[in-house]
């Protein structure tokens, strides 16, 4: 009974996740690389990761000397993303929640991973927390309705706000 509530538990956190962004796919280092490079993040700067999951695109960027703030609605991803990112404390904020109703911290450029029914929102949202900064946003595998990427490699999409 116990294994069972187990396993019902995991599934609910990886699961209804799918409600408000996406599900849990580990970004290959690859594609980490492109995205920070298209983003051309300097040391010091700031990089907001949506949907943050286990921490690895963090991690990345605080070798680079990036300061990080990521949200993971899911639970056992957010354990375990302080867990994995606690080397680089001083450089990652992992906070647990729905980055929809948070007010999201200043930041230069934006990682997100998220289901294509939520990027039109996700345009308009950038525009709502940055009405007066340029960010730049970095989306992994799905482009914005109606919007022209400036770069574009393989899979990754830059856009600028």
């Amino acid at each position: 009974m116990i294994i069972l509530l187990i396993i019902l538990f995991i599934i609910l956190c990886f699961g209804f996740v799918l409600i408000f962004g996406a599900p849990y796919l580990p970004t290959m280092k690859t594609q980490q690389n492109q995205a920070l490079d298209l983003l051309d993040l300097k040391p010091g700067q700031t990089l907001l990761e949506l949907g943050s999951g286990d921490g690895r695109m963090l991690i990345t960027a605080a070798k680079r000397g990036i300061n990080c703030v990521g949200y993971e609605l899911n639970p056992i991803l957010f354990i375990v993303s302080k867990a994995l990112c606690f080397k680089y404390r001083k450089l990652i904020k992992i906070y647990y929640g729905n980055f929809w109703h948070k007010k999201w911290p200043p930041a230069d450029g934006i990682f997100v991973f998220l289901h294509p029914r939520f990027m039109k929102k996700l345009d308009q949202y950038i525009t709502k927390q940055y009405p007066h900064q340029k960010v730049k946003l970095v989306s992994y595998a799905f482009k914005i309705p109606g919007k022209k990427p400036a770069k574009t490699q393989s899979a990754i999409f830059l856009y600028y706000y």
